[in-house]
C-alpha cells in the first residue's frame, strides 16, 4: 500500500502544473504572444489563462487593484497577481505607468514610460502603425524611409530637374568666381532658378499648396516694403511652400547649417546667399545675425521657422530665442505664414511625400506685424498667437506648452 500511495503521489507531481513553470514556457514560446495571468471572477483560488494578443511591442502587462497597468519589457513574460479583480471588471480600464508590489517575473530594463495609456482589455490594440502594410499598397520601407509610387515619382521628377538647376548654379558659380562677385552682388540669379525648380516640382507633381490672403501680400509689396516671413514647420514641404507663398522675390531663408551637406540643394543654399546659422558656433551666429539684418536693409526679404526643427507631431513647437532679433534689429515688419497639413503629404518618417499636397495643404497669410515699438518676445508672442490662428486644433500647441 505504501509503494501505490508513493506513485500515485509521484503521478500528481508529474500531473500538477505550477504557475511558475507555465510562466517560464510562456516566456520562452511566446514571442508573437503575451499572456496574462487573471484570476477567476468566482472566489475560488483557480485561475485562468487568457492570451491577450492585444498587448503591444515592447509593452507587457500586470493587473493590479486598479485593472491594468503598462511596463516597458518583453512582451513575452507573464505577471502573476493576487487580486481579486474580475475579468468583467477589466473590459474597459484606464491606467497610468504605475504597477502593483508584484512585478514581472523577468523584469527588464525601463526605456521609456508609457503616460495615459487607455486600453480595453479584450479589444485589439493596433501598436502597428508604424508599418509599412498600415501606410498603404505598395509602400516599402528603405533606411532613407518609407516610399510608394507617388513618393518615388516625387523623387523622380525632383532629381531630374536638379540636373539641369545643378548646371545652372554650376554656371553662376563660375561667373561669382571670374567677376570675383561682381556679378549679380545681390545674389537674384541662382534664387530665380531654384524658384523656377521649386514652381515646377510642385506643378508636375501636383503638390502645389493653396494659399489664402495674397491680397495682404499683394498690398504689402506694392508699399514696397520688405519685411521677415516666419511660418510653423513639420515638413519639408514647409520650404517650397513659403518661397512659392512668397513669389517672385529676391528672399534669402535662414537654416540651419546642415542643409549646406544636402547634394544640390547646399549648392543653392550656398550661391543664393542664404543665411545659414551654425549653432554650434557662437562666432557664426554673429555673423549670420549681421548678414541676415544687411539684407533687410537692402530690400531682400527673409524667411525663417523659428521652431528650428520640424515638429514631429504636426503640433507647434516653443520658438527658440533670438528668432526674430534679424527683423527686430532693423525695425522691419514681420509677415506670420500658418502652414495646414504639410505633414500629412509628407510624414517625417518619409523620404519623399507620400501624396499629392493640392487640396490637402494651404498656406494662410497674416496681416504683418509691426517690429517697431515692441521688445522682441511681445514681437515673438504676437507671431505665435498670429501662427495658431490659422492652424487647425490637431497642430495647435498643447496648453502646458
Amino acid at each position: 500500500r505504501e509503494k501505490e500511495r508513493k506513485k500515485e503521489r509521484e503521478r500528481e507531481r508529474e500531473m500538477k502544473v505550477y504557475p511558475i513553470a507555465i510562466t517560464f514556457i510562456f516566456s520562452i514560446a511566446g514571442q508573437s504572444t503575451a499572456f496574462t495571468v487573471l484570476p477567476s471572477s468566482t472566489s475560488t483560488t483557480t485561475t485562468t489563462l487568457v492570451p491577450t494578443h492585444v498587448v503591444p511591442s515592447g509593452v507587457a502587462r500586470s493587473i493590479t487593484s486598479h485593472g491594468f497597468s503598462s511596463k516597458h519589457g518583453p512582451t513575452t513574460a507573464l505577471s502573476l497577481t493576487s487580486t481579486s479583480t474580475s475579468t468583467s471588471a477589466l473590459a474597459s480600464t484606464s491606467t497610468t505607468s504605475s504597477t502593483s508590489s508584484s512585478s514581472l517575473l523577468f523584469p527588464q530594463p525601463r526605456r521609456k514610460t508609457l503616460h495615459h495609456l487607455t486600453a480595453t482589455a479584450l479589444s485589439p490594440m493596433d501598436d502597428s502603425s508604424s508599418s509599412s502594410s498600415n501606410k498603404g499598397l505598395f509602400t516599402f520601407q528603405t533606411k532613407f524611409g518609407y516610399l510608394n509610387p507617388f513618393a518615388i515619382y516625387y523623387g523622380l521628377t525632383s532629381i531630374l530637374l536638379g540636373l539641369p538647376w545643378f548646371v545652372v548654379l554650376t554656371m553662376c558659380q563660375i561667373m561669382y568666381k571670374i567677376t570675383n562677385n561682381a556679378w549679380d552682388k545681390m545674389r537674384r540669379v541662382p534664387i530665380f532658378f531654384s524658384h523656377i525648380w521649386g514652381v515646377l516640382l510642385l506643378r508636375l507633381t501636383r503638390s502645389y499648396p493653396t494659399v489664402e490672403g495674397m491680397e495682404i501680400l499683394d498690398k504689402f509689396y506694392k508699399e514696397g516694403r520688405t519685411g521677415m516671413f516666419v511660418a510653423n514647420h513639420n515638413s519639408w514641404m514647409d520650404i517650397p511652400f513659403m518661397g512659392v507663398t512668397v513669389g517672385w522675390r529676391n528672399y534669402k531663408l535662414i537654416s540651419k547649417a546642415e542643409l549646406g551637406k544636402v547634394p544640390i540643394l547646399g549648392k543653392a543654399i550656398a550661391l543664393g546667399g542664404h543665411v545659414m546659422v551654425d549653432r554650434s558656433d557662437r562666432k557664426s551666429q554673429l555673423k549670420t545675425l549681421k548678414m541676415g539684418m544687411q539684407w533687410l536693409k537692402d530690400g531682400v526679404h527673409l524667411c525663417a521657422f523659428p521652431e528650428g526643427t520640424r515638429s514631429k507631431t504636426g503640433r507647434l513647437l516653443p520658438f527658440k530665442n533670438g528668432a526674430f532679433k534679424m527683423a527686430h534689429k532693423v525695425g522691419a515688419p514681420i509677415v506670420p505664414l500658418s502652414i495646414v497639413a504639410s505633414g500629412k503629404a509628407h510624414p517625417s518618417d518619409w523620404m519623399f511625400p507620400r501624396m499629392k499636397s493640392h487640396g490637402v495643404c494651404k498656406v494662410i497669410v497674416h496681416e504683418p506685424i509691426e517690429s517697431e515699438g515692441r521688445t522682441e518676445e511681445e514681437l515673438a508672442e504676437l507671431v505665435r498667437n498670429a501662427i495658431i490662428d490659422g492652424l487647425p486644433e490637431d497642430q495647435r500647441p498643447l496648453p502646458d506648452e
